[in-house]
């Protein structure tokens, strides 16, 4: 079953969300779904093929963004970073972040690692063709596109979902995050994910 949030890890995110700001413009809620969100897919990193279900055993919390992002991207994987800074080292090694680029035309792979680099090493940057990324990008109900910037020496940035999604050691996924989650939410799902019973 898909969750946003668990009802406890709601009432702790409430007051931090209602003090907070409205996201910058380049953030979006997922479209709504008539089927459940989620699924394999395969994309590539400079390591070669990137195959989510490669990372069977391990919770793998997964953000769709670009580099050139000015704000919600940083903002998101900082917070990613911070939840994972805080696990144990036994805990660590059972959990990956995975970082989609929706924008193949400026994200090479050099870019993508040394983008991910400077948040956490348990981060990968991944992308694909136009194509492959609007598939992949269809299946968790993430949106995305081009916005031109006249007086911006990038030419355009990408108006984008901004959510987190984390996705079980079976596959599944579990929680969405919306932007500005805090990171201590985040913590404590993918800790009750790795003592969750799979079966239960």
């Amino acid at each position: 079953m898909i969750r946003w949030i668990p009802l406890f890890f709601a009432l702790l995110l409430l007051p931090a969300l209602a003090a907070s700001d409205d996201a910058a413009r380049h953030d979006r809620a997922p479209e709504p779904r008539d089927e459940q969100p989620g699924g394999d897919f395969t994309l590539q990193s400079s390591r070669g093929e990137f195959a989510l279900k490669q990372f069977r055993g391990r919770v793998v919390l997964l953000y769709f963004g670009y580099t050139k992002c000015p704000d919600v991207c940083p903002t998101s994987l900082a917070v990613l970073a911070q939840a994972l800074g805080e696990l144990s080292d036994d805990d660590l090694k059972m959990v990956q972040g995975v970082f989609v680029s929706v924008d193949p035309d400026r994200d090479s792979f050099q870019v993508l690692d040394d983008y991910v680099s400077y948040f956490h090493p348990n981060l990968i940057g991944v992308t694909g063709t136009a194509a492959e990324l609007a598939e992949v990008a269809a299946l968790y109900g993430v949106e995305y596109g081009k916005v031109d910037l006249a007086d911006s020496a990038f030419g355009y940035a990408v108006d984008h979902t901004s959510t987190t999604y984390l996705i079980t050691p079976e596959g599944d996924l579990r929680f969405m995050f919306p932007h500005q989650t805090p990171s201590f939410v985040i913590l404590e799902a993918i800790r009750y994910v790795l003592t969750a019973d799979p079966s239960g």
